[in-house]
């Protein structure tokens, strides 16, 4: 698990450096504030088709070879990305990166095939380390790359350096990393089913359906958040990417704190289903403080409830989606998962996009935390009373 850990890492410190600076990129070829917002959704729209398609080869041929693909895409798209002369170039490079972007839903396998059940919020909490400890040093190298000038900005060399750190931990999977899922337990061929049925199959599962329901609604917002966040903060504070990078690393030390040391040991003390309900409730409110905040003490506070309630969501509801999944259905479960996820990313910017250009630059946080009462609600109504009990049951079902 350890080796898994530190190459997720690395690759995602080379997603974190590109992904605040996307924007710039975008400004750079006069993009619009829509047109911004649908590059970054780009990635999730393609990524929405593929990603069940890769999580069930995982189950039939392992893990190991999705993320050596799914690694090597990334390196050919942040190389295009560094040297993108045109705004069609960007799209093109995205849109390479989501359909080959198997790497999250292949190392959630991973940690589901080696972890015990009760065990499985812990590693997936290792996932979401990662994820924070790349989005800590990704945004600030990428910021300190770049610059604070917004019109003048370095924006090709972080777009290379992620390109050579997305290499390094390809190399790391290739020389330092097992297969996960022996030969005897992967499916077969002929027992395959194609995307749609998987798809289905997952749906009519009522405890199931509606923690994806939940992942769907939380991931809309905050993806409208992320979005639009770059284009809020230079009108509202002036900043440049410099700025903008220390944000993202500072909601990625908290999160990568929670998840990496504390969730596990909250896990035990709380349950999985707490911790959800409270990490629901903290995004809310950060994303009902956010438009208030005009100086830095209140954006600080609106931005560390963000991301203590990411921190506690996402391996809760991973945990709970996967405790739901057969062994031999692990990847095809969570690369659904990662599917709801990606259909969230795609919408989450359009929308977003709408509701800034359409209504001004705080209404996009205002929807997105309409979305996560909505999520909340939906979350307790699961966990109370009978809700408890089904929840229970299909975990049972599926063992």
């Amino acid at each position: 698990m350890p080796t898994l850990f530190l190459i997720v890492m690395v690759d995602l410190i080379g997603f974190g450096l590109v992904i605040p600076l996307l924007p710039f990129y975008a400004l750079r070829f006069a993009a619009s504030p829509q047109q911004v917002t649908v590059l970054l959704a780009v990635y999730s729209l393609m990524q929405l088709f593929t990603s069940p398609l890769w999580g069930r080869l995982s189950d039939r041929i392992g893990r190991r070879p999705v993320l050596i693909v799914s690694m090597a895409a990334s390196v050919a798209a942040y190389f295009w990305i560094g040297s993108a002369t045109a705004l069609w170039m960007l799209f093109a490079a995205r849109a390479l990166a989501g359909a080959c972007a198997g790497n999250i839903a292949a190392a959630q396998a991973y940690i589901a095939d080696i972890t015990k059940p009760e065990d499985r919020a812990k590693g997936m909490g290792l996932i979401g380390a990662a994820f924070g400890l790349g989005f800590i040093i990704g945004p600030a190298f990428g910021g300190l790359l770049a610059g604070n000038n917004p019109a003048a900005a370095d924006i090709e060399t972080p777009a290379w350096v992620a390109a050579g750190l997305s290499f390094v931990a390809l190399c790391g999977v290739v020389v330092m990393l097992r297969e996960s899922l022996p030969a005897d337990q992967r499916r077969g061929r002929g027992r395959s089913r194609n995307r749609f049925a998987a798809i289905l199959d997952v749906l009519r599962r009522p405890v199931l359906s509606r923690l994806l329901l939940i992942f769907f609604l939380v991931i809309l917002a905050f993806a409208g958040m992320e979005s639009t966040f770059a284009l809020w903060a230079i009108g509202q504070f002036g900043w440049g990417p410099r700025q903008i990078g220390y944000v993202f690393s500072y909601v990625g030390l908290i999160s990568a704190t929670l998840q990496g040391g504390m969730i596990g040991r909250l896990t035990g003390l709380f349950g999985e289903e707490r911790l959800l309900l409270c990490g629901l409730a903290l995004i809310g409110a950060g994303l009902l403080v956010l438009p208030f905040a005009h100086g830095l003490a209140l954006l600080t506070l609106a931005v560390t409830a963000l991301a203590l309630g990411m921190g506690l969501m996402q391996p809760s509801l991973s945990s709970l989606i996967s405790r739901r999944a057969g062994r031999e259905e692990q990847g095809e479960v969570m690369g659904v998962s990662q599917s709801v996820g990606s259909l969230s990313r795609v919408l989450g910017p359009v929308a977003a996009g709408f509701f800034f250009g359409e209504f001004g630059r705080d209404a996009a946080f205002f929807w997105g935390a309409v979305l996560v009462a909505v999520a909340l609600f939906v979350a307790v109504k699961l966990i109370s009373g009978p809700g408890a009990a089904r929840l229970a049951a299909e975990a049972d079902a599926s063992r």
